[in-house]
């Protein structure tokens, strides 16, 4: 396996997504962590009723699961978590900090488990151990001398619903609601999108929709490399006829083709079965040019069946019973003009054409997507641009059809339903006032993007962050690099090593926590956790493999330890018997949320999950009006920014070898790159224009026009399909050329997928 230091390659893969391919991977990576053979084994309780749940990402778990219901990239995620090499403080008496910004994201967790509660030494620059009780009694001095509107407390996606209750309340009875959590970074746009549109922050759908479906319209969403199970239901579709439309900058892998290693005949005759029945590359931000084309091609075909006494094109009776501002809308697109469509998309309009033939004759429609669409400045118009499409031909609320956003982080939206938000209007204040006794905080907290103005501009003093890599998954890395060191207090809890802990404040604690997968005996016994997955289904998860450390404490304890020290004596808050007994945590959750979690223990390892409901599934529509909304795009482009000579959109990009901050090694094989990241993918055409030639070493520079320097080096020129005007770089490194301003307009989500930079050679 080559990593960071061999010399790289770059060639084109021909294989399909899954098949051989994925299993030599995974073959890989098992060794190379050191896993035992009980871990191995674990690997069949993976996603299954009775077992875990994977802890990458957050795809439906189903109720009948294939023998081995785990992908490759699930499979890494399970190795990376229990490999049995460690990170003990020895370790950090050898190395300051210092010094270990200098190691790769993949050399600093692929150290191992963190295995020691550690506070930072700021005379040698380094960890040093320190006991669990004495860590709690310092960091619940510390917050309690700040200014609780101070200090923020972020979550990662894969905390579990007991941990994210817990750390929730503990934030309010504080004193603030700055809890942004990776959401915010990734489908806020979803949340704010879908609310306005059809009154829920969630998608409709759940994983019996793809048996009923006849098309998919599928944008930005790169399901071979962040939800590979995903292309067991889309393959079932296609092999019913299902039609799938895909909408993407690249061609990536799994869209395209598709062998299923869990099928010994397609493994042994290297049969493979193609997703997409078409494949539009479309421009980065380009979508709602697309879809305003669709939705323009639907009326006038409308208009023309109408003429002919021919039956309609659109869903005239959903529309008139259920929506609002359609005439708004309707109007809109009609005068968009056929030119701008086909510049901004990057598409002939034969080509949307094509598909919005496809979606015209369809009766049942799932419309799914990914950052693609949620990570630009009109990241929330561009979700509300394919809700209007669904609205038009009444593909919200029946069977088979509804918008379906495919969530990253295995518990991103579990964390929201049980109270991981800045935002008083979803959280449950007067219920937890009834319950609690306390007066919640009214006003808005802090978001992602509000947290790292207040890091850099000296008003955030605490930060806590249970679970994550915040100061690498952020833009602006360069000034939020520098303003860390300034804070007063920084709590990392966390299983690895990550380029975050390598950024002290004046006081700095590294707790490390169980994972997952691993036994968490309490006062009452073994316990499991619990957590949401992207169809709003709530699953129940039990680790039994022996924890890394004996010192390591489980998230819901070290949550409860702060909250006992820090806030007031409750008697209506028993942390210590919910530290005891998660059961009681989930009956908590159950009296908060009685709509969502009735029976919530009973039903805990219901196979397949259970459904927290949606509204709009029923065609209830909890918005203003009561009905779905339509809504007016402003314009044409997502972007947020004007083209010009010389400038490129940037999409960043997550290999075949990683999820989210966590880098798994450096081999992305759909993209046939091995031994780097530092990998410039370009349209040939462009290269000829800017005079590169493949394996130049260029840099890349921000281009927002607001007068900061910005720059990444040492690019590499890769020639790949991708259009014109458009370029590729890996996530996170080249976070450092996105400005913290360019973001979703409503959500504040950063706009990653369309980033404003020039190249210079």
């Amino acid at each position: 396996m080559r990593q960071r230091g061999d010399r790289p390659e770059v060639k084109p893969f021909k294989g399909p997504a899954g098949g051989w391919g994925s299993v030599r991977s995974l073959a890989e990576i098992l060794p190379r962590e050191r896993v035992t053979p009980q871990v191995v084994a674990e690997l069949a309780r993976q996603n299954k009723p009775d077992g875990f749940m994977c802890v990458s990402c957050a795809w439906s778990k189903p109720a009948d699961a294939l023998p081995f219901e785990f992908c490759e990239e699930g499979g890494k995620a399970t190795a990376w978590e229990l490999t049995t090499q460690r990170t003990t403080p020895a370790f950090f008496q050898a190395h300051t900090l210092t010094e270990l910004r200098g190691w790769s994201d993949y050399q600093l967790e692929e150290h191992g488990r963190l295995t020691h509660p550690l506070r930072y030494d700021p005379a040698t620059d380094r960890y040093v151990a320190i006991d669990w009780a004495s860590a709690f009694d310092e960091i619940a001095a510390e917050l309690k001398a700040l200014e609780p509107k101070s200090v923020v407390f972020y979550a990662s996606g894969r905390a579990s619903l007991e941990a994210s209750y817990m750390y929730a309340l503990m934030a309010r009875m504080y004193g603030n609601q700055n809890l942004p959590d990776s959401s915010n970074m990734c489908h806020e746009s979803t949340s704010v999108g879908l609310k306005a549109a059809i009154g829920q922050p969630v998608g409709t759908t759940r994983l019996h929709d793809f048996e009923l479906c006849d098309a998919i319209l599928f944008f930005g969403q790169n399901v071979g490399s962040n939800a590979p199970r995903m292309l067991h239901p889309l393959r079932d579709a296609r092999k019913r006829g299902c039609e799938i439309i895909t909408f993407n900058p690249l061609r990536e892998r799994g869209l395209e083709r598709f062998t299923d290693p869990q099928n010994p005949v397609e493994m042994a005759t290297l049969a493979e079965t193609r997703i997409s029945t078409q494949y539009h590359q479309v421009k980065a931000g380009g979508d709602l040019a697309v879809m305003n084309g669709m939705a323009k091609l639907l009326l006038e075909w409308d208009d023309a069946a109408q003429a002919e006494g021919a039956p309609r094109v659109l869903d005239v009776e959903f529309i008139d019973a259920h929506t609002s501002g359609f005439d708004d809308f309707a109007a809109a697109v009609r005068a968009a003009d056929w030119a701008e469509i086909e510049r901004e998309a990057g598409l002939p309009r034969a080509d949307i054409e094509a598909a919005a033939r496809v979606y015209a004759k369809a009766q049942a429609v799932l419309g799914i997507y990914g950052m693609g669409l949620t990570q630009h400045v009109k990241g929330v118009e561009n979700v509300r641009m394919l809700i209007n499409l669904l609205l038009m031909r009444g593909n919200v609320g029946k069977p088979g059809a509804g918008p379906t956003p495919v969530r990253g982080h295995s518990n991103v939206q579990g964390q929201r339903t049980v109270g991981i938000t800045e935002k008083t209007e979803l959280a449950p204040v007067d219920k937890l006032r009834e319950l609690y006794h306390f007066e919640p905080p009214s006003e808005k907290g802090l978001d992602t993007v509000e947290a790292c103005r207040g890091v850099i501009d000296g008003s955030v003093r605490g930060f806590v962050a249970l679970g994550g890599n915040f100061l690498r998954a952020v833009p602006e890395t360069g000034p939020m690099e520098a303003a860390w060191p300034k804070l007063r207090l920084s709590v990392q809890i966390a299983t690895k090593l990550n380029r975050n802990h390598l950024f002290a404040g004046e006081v700095t604690y590294l707790l490390p926590c169980l994972g997952r997968i691993e036994k968490d005996v309490q006062a009452s016994g073994p316990q499991a956790v619990s957590m949401e997955d992207s169809t709003s289904c709530i699953h129940g998860s039990k680790g039994r493999i022996d924890p890394a450390s004996p010192h390591l404490l489980s998230e819901p304890a070290i949550v409860g330890a702060i909250a006992k020290r820090l806030l007031p004596e409750n008697p209506n808050v028993p942390w210590e018997a919910w530290v005891g007994n998660y059961a009681l945590v989930r009956d908590a959750i159950e009296r908060t949320y009685p709509d969502k979690f009735k029976d919530f223990n009973a039903k805990l390892f219901q196979p397949g999950g259970f459904w927290k409901g949606n509204k709009a599934t029923e065609r209830i529509w909890e918005t203003p009006t009561g009905k779905a909304e339509f809504l007016t795009p402003e314009n044409l482009s997502a972007t947020g920014f004007a083209d010009a000579d010389g400038r490129f959109r940037l999409v960043t990009l997550r290999s075949n070898d990683q999820f989210n901050t966590t880098i798994y090694g450096y081999h992305d094989r759909f993209r046939g790159v091995r031994g780097t990241r530092d990998v410039l993918f370009i349209n040939p055409s462009d290269m000829k224009k800017q005079g590169l030639r493949e394996g130049q070493k260029v840099a890349l520079v921000g281009d927002a026009g607001d007068g900061v320097e910005r720059r990444k080096d040492g690019y590499i020129v890769t020639p790949y399909s991708i259009p014109e005007g458009c370029i590729g770089a890996y996530y996170p490194e080249c976070n450092v050329l996105i400005p913290l301003e360019h973001h979703a307009k409503e959500s504040h989500v950063p706009a990653a997928k369309s980033v404003p930079v020039r190249i210079e050679a």
